[in-house]
């Protein structure tokens, strides 16, 4: 076990339960309070991202896709592009409905945040059963982009979401 992996062990709480019965959550807000492991952990995602190669954009599925993904971006040297759930964005905007381990949602992102022909690089802070990444994915295509890779902090095997995924991968910084 590496010294960042024993930091992410230590600092992301599971929350048996929560938002329902059988979902286990991942809290991060104790590794953002730590300014040494959050440094730590954005330092291990950029080197994960530069396995894509180069990119045009990297885009940050809301609300803790936000937190990873500009840091990301800026040090890749790239733009981030927000999705955000359905309702949030004031411009028009693509579209997908897709499912969670715990139920369904909607996400959308502006129908001009990637050009066509663009390379995007999908930041999340948790893959389980795929979903989000699909559907982050789905969005990339209606763009007319294809995605480079797919970067996540914690990925939860047993859940199967990287075989859901496919081609594009995933690379994560702890897996459970």
């Amino acid at each position: 076990m590496t010294e960042l992996d024993a930091a992410i062990d230590r600092l992301v709480r599971p929350i048996a339960d929560w938002p329902e019965p059988g979902v286990t959550f991942r809290d991060i807000t104790p590794l953002l309070a730590d300014p040494v492991a959050f440094e730590a952990v954005i330092d291990g995602l950029v080197l994960l991202a530069e396995k894509a190669g180069p990119v045009d954009a990297v885009l940050g599925v809301e609300a803790r896709g936000f937190i990873f993904g500009p840091s990301i971006a800026l040090r890749l040297g790239v733009g981030f592009v927000p999705v955000r759930k359905a309702g949030k964005l004031p411009s028009t905007s693509l579209s997908t409905s897709y499912d969670l381990e715990y139920g369904s949602a909607t996400m959308e992102m502006h129908v001009d945040a990637v050009v066509p022909g663009a390379r995007v690089l999908v930041v999340d802070d948790v893959l389980a059963t795929g979903g989000t990444l699909l559907a982050a994915a789905d969005l990339v295509a209606q763009a007319g982009a294809s995605v480079a890779g797919n970067l996540v902090l914690i990925e939860l095997s047993a859940l199967g979401g990287r075989e859901r995924i496919g081609a594009a991968g995933c690379e994560s910084l702890r897996s459970y």
